[in-house]
């Protein structure tokens, strides 16, 4: 029973947030999510974080099956005592014995139930556990982001011994059959009316033993190590946008699953573009000729530059809105828009006619009367 993560999935019920019954199937769990992540993305619906974050947790748990059996048999313990009870800690009583950590609940029932009613051994191996979940960073340049790319990430985590090829033994010797427990990997005792069921403490638990260990990982058959793990980034990205990599996770234990890996895309600047949700945004100088009496100028956009028609009078800080000259975000039909503000250049410095000229148009306007709804003067 995992300890990590599960103490919301007594209060959560994942399937209402996806929308679908608890029979559902695969298919159509993905497909719910396709459907809501898209209607909820925040670039493309901005404000809608905190909705897309719990679509995409009810995901990661349903849209993983071992995840999701886990999620089903814990949720089926709620009643017991009162899981996440008035004290808000999760926990609950089972005679005198206070359970307060999730993670004690597997061990409470596996001792409680660990064998048959007739007494005998249900002769399971103990000890397989998921793997860890892990995160890692990725960079990525701007148009990388914007294009997507397959590219890797390096991390540093457990994996299966190169020398030993996860036997823990030492090459040239193999592991044996442990003969406290025969190989079931528990040792049964009788305690009056209760039978119970106990990791084997010579071979804790796997029903094996190593005599010789392997001299680089030490009989565990794990070794820590970098990797690199494959991932493809897909078009219109943002920052801190996480990507989930189901089985890429860390190394699971005594033949249990591996966790998944997160990779956190971290996106660098641009020189000339920013961007908000799918829209990019640039700023373009005008002169003031230009604002005043209108033009049409060249704007740039991630392909060819575009015509731009400035109005007559146009104030500096103004923008404009060029369609569909934005990001196209993976799973999305149009792209965003272009969104350009202009901004009136003033020339530091002014040769004889251009001052006369600008004297000249001083002299036919009043700051004082453009001021005068201010109530100064």
């Amino acid at each position: 029973m995992p300890s990590a993560g599960t103490r919301e999935w007594f209060e959560k019920d994942y399937y209402k947030v996806l929308g679908v019954p608890q029979s559902a199937t695969e298919k159509e769990i993905t497909r719910a999510y396709r459907q809501l992540a898209k209607q909820y993305h925040p670039d493309a619906h901005p404000g809608s974080e905190d909705r897309f974050k719990e679509i995409s947790s009810a995901y990661d748990v349903l849209g993983d099956p071992s995840k999701r059996k886990e999620y089903d048999d814990i949720r089926k313990l709620g009643p017991l005592g009162g899981f996440a009870g008035g004290n808000g800690r999760g926990g609950f009583n089972v005679g005198n014995v206070r359970v307060d950590d999730l993670g004690d609940i597997g061990d409470l029932l596996g001792n409680l139930f660990g064998k048959t009613r007739g007494g005998r051994s249900s002769g399971a191996p103990t000890g397989a556990r998921r793997g860890d979940d892990l995160e890692a960073s990725l960079h990525l340049s701007f148009m990388d982001a914007v294009n997507g790319i397959t590219t890797s990430v390096s991390l540093v985590s457990d994996a299966v011994c190169s020398m030993c090829s996860g036997t823990g033994a030492a090459p040239g010797t193999s592991p044996v059959v442990c003969d406290a427990c025969s190989g079931r990997g528990v040792m049964d005792e009788d305690q009056g009316l209760f039978s119970f069921s106990q990791p084997c403490r010579a071979c804790a638990g796997r029903g094996m033993k190593v005599e010789t260990p392997c001299p680089t990982c030490g009989g565990s058959g794990i070794e820590r190590r970098p990797r690199q793990v494959k991932v493809r980034i897909p078009a219109g990205v943002s920052d801190g946008q996480r990507i989930r990599l189901k089985g890429r996770g860390g190394l699971g234990r005594d033949g249990g699953p591996p966790g998944d890996l997160y990779v956190v895309v971290r996106v660098d600047g641009h020189p000339i573009f920013g961007r908000r949700g799918r829209n990019l945004t640039v700023t373009v100088p005008v002169t003031f000729a230009e604002a005043a009496l209108g033009a049409t100028i060249k704007v740039p956009t991630l392909d060819a530059p575009v015509s731009l028609k400035v109005p007559a009078g146009t104030p500096s800080g103004k923008t404009f809105r060029v369609k569909a000259r934005g990001i196209a975000a993976s799973g999305t039909k149009a792209a965003g828009d272009l969104l350009v503000r202009v901004e009136v250049a003033v020339p530091e410095q002014l040769n004889e006619e251009q001052r006369a000229a600008v004297e000249a148009l001083a002299a036919k306007t009043s700051g004082a009367d453009l001021r005068s709804h201010l109530g100064v003067t």
